[in-house]
């Protein structure tokens, strides 16, 4: 999708499309980030995780929305539907992305060409809002191809694939951020080019051995993995940035308890159970510590979480003030019960229980709101 949150605050109010439109906070002179720009903010050198004050300096002009997170649940839903109509070959990579395999429906809709073609008039027609995509024989590519003509683009990797790699930015290559980045900016391997042609060793100084290899294999389009069909959630979280240092730690832990909520919530929306709950704290100096505890059954309900990220919290100095706190879950698992449990064991009967209250609460907030009952 072409600037997801952005374009989908653009679509719900007209008033909005043309302008430049930064999601993450209706007050940018709070400490919160940019979680999505539109096209006219990114002129202006605006991106995802800037802080929300650096945007308002570089675009003057700029309109601050806040995170309707729900909202582009639904809509993603929506482009998700399209997809599926398609093929049911799909490899989910983000709320907004996804990978699809379309040999199979080429008798039905046309060439891959065209069926990409189809998918994004559907999307723009159904909807409103505009995608981008890419045409190739390896997902890898296909990514690559679908950030190159944005935004309302399509296109096609050409078969002559070593030639149409060579001039690209080593970024362009799937894996590689930062730090994998600057090991090879300061060996002087700067395109994709740049690794088709350098020596197996010099890469493995870099990288190591598996790395290395890897990453020679895809500079050359060499590439066999397939679509996986069956997402799996890693980890979910959610964190508060304040707009002033907090030392309350009354203050703190309210604001912990109402992220185990959302936590607690996505968590059992998604059908998981967590093995492994974390707390996250960052000072006024920008200094992050985590803190974790691991269960021997995995829960999902709010009641085992909370007391564990209180059990966490109460272990913590609060040494300064307090920028951030941040709360996650992650070992995610769809079975709640392990096969070595007795499900007969009280401790087994305790969770169960308050899983189900905790179910029981969430059909009543969706029904009369996040604040119907605390």
């Amino acid at each position: 999708m072409d600037a997801f949150f952005a374009s989908v605050e653009q679509l719900d109010n007209p008033s909005l499309k043309g302008k430049p439109v930064i999601v993450g906070g209706s007050n940018p002179d709070t400490r919160g980030v940019v979680a999505a720009a539109s096209y006219e903010a990114r002129k202006y050198g605006v991106h995802s995780a800037m802080p929300l004050a650096q945007a308002k300096r570089l675009c003057r002009d700029a309109i601050f929305v806040p995170v309707r997170m729900s909202r582009y649940v639904e809509i993603s839903k929506a482009v998700f539907e399209i997809f599926y109509s398609y093929t049911p070959m799909i490899e989910k990579i983000s709320i907004d992305e996804a990978f699809l395999e379309v040999s199979g429906a080429i008798t039905l809709f046309g060439s891959p060409i065209e069926i990409a073609q189809k998918i994004r008039n559907d999307v723009f027609q159904k909807i409103g809002i505009t995608c981008s995509a890419g045409v190739a024989q390896k997902k890898y590519l296909a990514k690559i191809a679908s950030d190159m003509d944005k935004p309302n683009g399509l296109t096609v990797v050409p078969e002559y694939v070593v030639e149409f790699l060579k001039p690209m930015p080593v970024s362009a290559l799937w894996g590689v951020g930062k730090v994998t980045g600057e090991a090879l900016r300061v060996r002087g391997l700067k395109t994709i080019g740049d690794i088709q042609n350098v020596s197996p060793d010099v890469l493995k100084s870099a990288l190591g051995e598996h790395s290395a290899t890897h990453l020679k294999n895809l500079a050359f389009g060499i590439d066999d993995r397939s679509i996986n069909t069956h997402h799996v959630e890693k980890s979910i979280s959610n964190e508060i940035t304040y707009d002033r240092d907090v030392f309350e730690k009354r203050e703190i832990l309210d604001a912990l308890y109402e992220l185990v909520n959302k936590v607690g919530g996505r968590l059992r929306k998604t059908e998981n159970y967590a093995l492994t709950v974390q707390v996250k704290l960052r000072w006024s100096d920008f200094k992050t510590i985590t803190r974790q505890k691991t269960f021997k059954t995995p829960v999902c309900d709010d009641f085992t979480l909370r007391g564990a990220a209180h059990e966490i919290f109460e272990k913590i100095d609060i040494i300064s003030g307090v920028r951030l706190i941040g709360f996650g879950v992650s070992k995610l698992t769809d079975n709640p019960t392990p096969s070595q449990l007795n499900l007969f064991d009280v401790e087994d009967k305790t969770i169960k229980k308050r899983e189900r209250l905790s179910r029981t609460v969430d059909k009543v907030r969706e029904k009369f709101g996040n604040k119907s009952i605390l």
